[in-house]
Formats: structure tokens, sequence, C-alpha cells
């Protein structure tokens, strides 16, 4: 019966003190993204800017700004 509240405490005092190595009352869950995760969005919004890019500064790109604009234009009745 001693053993078991010696036990018991010793179990509480550990639990406490990294409890407030964690910092007290964080949850055990992770929040926010990795540098890892970081890395990979930073790899997939450059891919992706220069894929717009490619498209855009060809002959694709300046038939859709030509027609986008020209519609605009359109709308406002100024074209």
């Amino acid at each position: 019966m001693e053993l078991t509240r010696h036990l018991a405490r010793i179990a509480s005092a550990g639990s406490a003190r990294s409890g407030a190595a964690r910092g007290a009352g964080r949850p055990d869950t992770e929040a926010g993204i990795t540098t890892a995760e970081y890395a990979v969005g930073t790899a997939a919004g450059a891919g992706f800017a220069g894929l717009l890019y490619t498209l855009l500064t060809g002959a694709f790109g300046d038939q859709l700004l030509g027609r986008l604009f020209k519609h605009v234009m359109d709308l406002l009745g100024i074209g």
C-alpha cells in the first residue's frame, strides 16, 4: 500500500515536470506546419508561378489577355 502511494507520487511529479517543460496548459497535439511542409509549399508555389509565366508570355497569353481586355472594355461601353 505504501509502495503504491509512493509510485503514484513519483508518476504525478514526473508528469508535472514534463508538463512544465512543454508549457503549462498546452495540448500534446501538433499545431502548425513543419519546415518540410514549408519547403513543399514553396516549391509548389514556385512551380505554379513558372507555369503561369510560361503560359502568359506565349501566344496563348497574348490571346487570353487581349480577349479579356476587349471584354472588359465592351462591358464598360468604351470599346
